[in-house]
Order: structure tokens, then C-alpha cells, then sequence
């Protein structure tokens, strides 16, 4: 254990976007002291790896940076299979690693078995959007933000040692954190509903808040993040809402607002309902539960439910990072509610049925039933939505705008089987069983996995490709 070291992960389906990312980063960690090994890990064809792959090539770093992509992550699940030598696991073994949001972060797992890990999506960069007049919290309350338009001041960015703020926290018991540290059970989100993370009430203002209760000191931190800004983490409805909202917009794509952090303050709880894989690091010195291996993206819920056990703490730590929301590759946001929709469904059947966790994961009875009463409690709340969508559109007087929502009703209809519920059920139906059936075989499987890449990883690297890139030199930085 004492040989951990701190591994920075960027797990991304974007290699064209990512070379900018790496550079901030690699950046970051130059200017505040720390060297830590930069690993991306490519969901990309192999079409677009060789596309693309140059680009990586060109960055500048002072950190060393490898890479694992399509042929690299292949040579992997070939290792996996020669050592389970059973023919019946293999369809298992690629779904756990499948292309998918959960697939690509199992990779970074296993990647940085026995050491720490810090990883961040594509499109965050680590700097902030804070308010240049900071108010002070209330009691209990440990965060603050607020949406701003983009035109306004009022706002600056500013930069945070990350990993000093990640290791001040990973790996150390509760009773262990530094003394600016609030303790609790757990948070709790103004705006949000607390066990599916979805809005309750759109609101321009939103608070965390620290609910008082037992954390045994001896509890460890396995899982902290950083806060968040610039897009915060809300549902695709809400981007509908502010779209709304905003009768200049003719772009719903196009975001007017920013999510700015009024203060913030760090914090240590027994239950983390608000965990951000985004922006998140990871004791991973022992092992951890695998992410969902979906396309859906609630692939980081796993860790909600099993971080509630016995002995397991997370954190809030004291750094904030800046989401940029790249809509480069990325699905409708007709899909995208679609999509989130399915997952709050999935959240609260799996945590209803959660019976069992361990180190290594959870168990829960949920088999993938669904009901009329299901998909119309969904149909009913979407189709709200299009009717005031509808309603907006006629009384536009911008022709874009008017024609931006009028697409955006006819792809949400669409997305939603034309709002007819046998169909639309029988759909619903499908995809969950699919998902719910991948998840339980991906769960049962992990343990052994974890043991075999366990015993591995000190005598042979993973397959990886050390990036031929530009090394900076001694007193340079990436912005020289």
C-alpha cells in the first residue's frame, strides 16, 4: 500500500476535443507541484482513433501521458478471457468493458488497481466560475451557486491545487480530516429530489445543505469530488426549462446561462446522494464496485448505494472544477431527456431492492419489470412538457426560435413513441430488461476480475501506449 501513487484518468468517446483538456490539466498539477500519470482512455472506433490519434501526439506535457484506445482495450478483454478460460463468460466480460459511459470508466478501475485515482470527464477544465463578492453560508450549509447570464459580471475564474485538494482526503479515516472539514450523515440539494438526484423545483439559486448525523470516525474515505461549475450537474429538462425561460434564445443547445458558486466549503459525510463521477477521485488501492456498464448515464449510481456501508465515508473537497458542456457527438436533447428519464425509473427500482453490499459491490432484487403505472407516470410528466413547448412555440415572435421548438416538440414525440402507451411501455419494457440483466451478470463477475487483474498488475503493465508527445521542459508550462 505504501507504493500508491496517484493516477489522473480522462475517459472520453471525443478524442477529436480531448488534446485541450490534457494541457489544462497537465497544466494544473505543473504549476501547484504534482507530478501524477495521465492516462486517457478512448471509447473511440478505430476509425476515428486514427483520425484523431495525431492530436494527442501534439500536446505538450510535463506529466508522462499513455493511452488506451480501441487496439489496446481489445488486447485487455483477450487477457481477461485467456485467464477465465471459459467460453460462456466472454459475452460478459465485453459487456462490462462494453463502449459505454460505465464500460469505459471500468477500464480506469482496473487501470489503477492499488493506487489512488482522480478523473475528470472531457469537457471539464479545472478552473472555477466564483462570485468576486463571496456571502457567507448559513449554518449547515456548505455550498451555494447560482445560474448567471453569460453577458453579466459579478463572476471570476479561479484555479485550485486539485490534487492537494483530492489527497487531503482519499484514503484518510473521517476522524482524520483537516479541521476546515464540516462532518455529517449527508447532503441535501434545495432544488433536488435526494435518492434519484433529478429537479424537483427549477430554481436560478440552489443550496447544499449538511444534515446532521452519526459518521464513525474509523470510516474511510473511498470516493471525494470536487464542486462544480460553469454547467452545472442538472437534468436535460432543465436545459429545456431555461430555454424556456429565455425568449431571446433561438439555440437550445446553446447555453446563456453559467453555474457560478457563491461560496463553498468542504465536507465529509457517511451517505453521498450528490456523487459527480465527473469530477471525482478514488481510493482504489483494494478495489471498488464496478460502474453500471450503460449507455444510460447513471453509471456512477452503483456508487451512491454501496458507499452507505459500514466503514465507508465520502467527501466534498476543498476545490471546484468548471464543466464546458461540449455538444460535440453528443445525443438530442429529446434523447437526452428520454434517456434521464429511463434512469430515474432505474434508480428508484434498483434502490428499493438493494439487499446486500460488500467491497466489491452490491446485490438488489429488481429484475426488470415494469409497469403501465411506470411509463405513464413518465408519459404523463413528458407530455406536460411538450404541450407548454407547443404553447411556447405559437407565441414566439423570433421565426428560429419558433422553429427550434416546434423541432424540439416533433423529436420529443418521436424520442417518446408518439406518446402512445402500449408501445411506448412495451419499448421501456425491452431496454430495462436488457440494462437490468447486463448489470446483475456484470456484478456477479467483477469480484473475480478485480482478483485476477489483482494479481497481475505489479508484473506486466495493461496494455497501454506511451503518447509520443512534446515533453515540457524544467521551468515551462503548457501556456509558455
Amino acid at each position: 500500500m505504501n507504493s500508491a501513487q496517484t493516477h489522473f484518468a480522462i475517459p472520453t468517446y471525443r478524442l477529436r476535443d480531448v488534446a485541450a483538456t490534457i494541457e489544462a490539466y497537465d497544466d494544473n498539477f505543473w504549476r501547484n507541484g504534482h507530478a501524477a500519470r495521465m492516462l486517457v482512455f478512448d471509447d473511440s472506433s478505430l476509425a476515428a482513433h486514427q483520425k484523431y490519434y495525431s492530436l494527442l501526439e501534439q500536446t505538450r506535457t510535463a506529466n508522462e501521458l499513455f493511452y488506451v484506445g480501441p487496439r489496446e482495450k481489445e488486447e485487455f478483454i483477450g487477457f481477461l478471457n485467456r485467464k477465465l478460460r471459459d467460453k460462456k463468460l466472454e459475452s460478459l466480460v465485453r459487456n462490462l468493458f462494453r463502449p459505454s459511459y460505465g464500460g469505459n470508466r471500468n477500464f480506469t478501475l482496473m487501470y489503477t488497481l492499488g493506487h489512488y485515482l482522480i478523473s475528470s470527464d472531457d469537457d471539464m477544465r479545472p478552473d472555477a466560475l466564483i462570485e468576486d463578492s463571496m456571502e457567507s453560508l448559513a449554518a449547515n450549509e456548505v455550498c451555494r451557486g447560482k445560474l448567471c447570464r453569460t453577458s453579466e459580471n459579478g463572476y471570476v475564474s479561479k484555479s485550485f491545487d486539485l490534487l492537494a485538494a483530492f489527497k487531503d482526503a482519499l484514503g484518510k479515516k473521517a476522524g482524520q480530516m483537516p479541521a476546515n472539514y464540516e462532518r455529517g450523515e449527508m447532503l441535501v440539494d434545495t432544488s433536488m429530489d435526494l435518492e434519484t438526484n433529478t429537479t424537483s423545483t427549477f430554481s436560478r439559486e440552489n443550496s447544499l445543505m449538511l444534515q446532521p448525523g452519526r459518521l464513525p470516525r474509523e470510516s474511510v474515505v473511498k470516493i471525494a469530488q470536487t464542486y462544480r461549475t460553469g454547467t452545472n450537474d442538472i437534468d436535460a429538462l432543465d436545459y429545456v426549462e431555461m430555454f424556456l425561460a429565455d425568449e431571446e434564445q433561438s439555440d437550445i443547445n446553446a447555453l446563456n446561462d453559467v453555474y457560478v458558486l457563491v461560496n463553498f466549503r468542504p465536507v465529509v459525510t457517511k451517505k453521498n446522494w450528490r456523487i459527480d463521477c465527473g469530477v471525482s477521485g478514488y481510493d482504489n488501492r483494494l478495489g471498488l464496485p464496478p460502474f453500471f456498464p450503460t449507455r444510460l448515464r447513471f453509471e456512477d449510481y452503483i456508487y451512491r448505494l454501496w458507499i452507505q456501508q459500514p466503514g465507508v465515508a465520502a467527501a466534498h473537497v476543498d476545490a471546484v472544477q468548471r464543466h464546458t458542456k461540449n455538444n460535440y457527438m453528443r445525443n438530442p436533447l429529446a434523447m437526452e431527456v428520454f434517456n434521464e428519464e429511463l434512469c430515474s425509473l432505474l434508480k428508484k427500482k434498483i434502490k428499493d431492492s438493494v439487499y446486500h453490499r460488500d467491497d466489491l459491490g452490491i446485490k438488489f432484487r429488481y429484475n426488470g419489470e415494469v409497469t403501465l403505472e411506470d411509463t405513464q407516470e413518465i408519459l404523463s410528466k413528458v407530455m406536460a412538457v411538450y404541450s407548454r413547448v407547443l404553447t411556447s412555440a405559437e407565441s414566439a415572435a423570433d421565426p428560429e426560435r419558433k422553429h427550434t421548438l416546434n423541432l424540439f416538440a416533433e423529436n420529443l414525440a418521436k424520442v417518446f413513441y408518439g406518446f402512445e402507451p402500449d408501445f411506448f411501455q412495451q419499448n421501456v419494457s425491452r431496454i430495462v430488461d436488457d440494462v437490468i440483466s447486463q448489470i446483475h451478470a456484470s456484478l456477479e463477475l467483477w469480484p473475480t476480475l478485480v482478483e485476477i487483474c489483482y494479481y497481475q498488475k505489479d508484473k506486466q503493465p495493461f496494455p497501454q501506449t506511451r503518447v509520443k508527445n512534446k515533453r515540457l521542459k524544467p521551468g515551462l508550462t503548457s501556456t509558455n
